[in-house]
């Protein structure tokens, strides 16, 4: 089967010289995803609204090949700043998951993010063989 490269319409445009995301199998593994508008390619302003807007795009990508976010089995998450946007991330993805189960999860804090933004987020899904 191989791998497949992923871009679907409704998504962002990349900044450089990688993929939104792959399959391979049954699985699907999306690239680091951050708070951009898909249809201006500008970042949001609010926090909140960047985190959010991260895992919309990460699941856009995932919803191309049939996952949802509950298929997720693997998230791992950057920010800039524990303190501050640790509560935001777990909020905004108390709400997507709506309530959970939860996926598992790493939270890093890192001195810098592309483009100066304040979060990214990466993961990786199952999506069930079709019969």
């Amino acid at each position: 089967m191989g791998v497949k490269i992923l871009s679907p319409k409704g998504a962002i445009a990349p900044t450089g010289t990688w993929s939104l995301g792959a399959r391979a199998g049954d699985f699907v593994f999306v690239a680091g995803m951050r708070g951009i508008d898909p249809a201006s390619n500008a970042m949001l302003g609010s926090e909140e609204a960047r985190i959010r807007r991260a895992f919309t795009n990460m699941k856009t990508i995932a919803q191309s090949e049939g996952a949802s976010l509950t298929d997720c089995v693997r998230l791992t998450v950057y920010v800039t700043d524990m303190a501050a946007l640790r509560p935001l991330v777990n909020k905004v993805q108390e709400e997507l998951w709506a309530g959970g189960p939860y996926p598992p999860r790493t939270i890093v804090e890192v001195a810098r993010l592309n483009q100066d933004d304040i979060f990214e987020v990466e993961g990786t899904f199952y999506v069930a063989p079709k019969p």
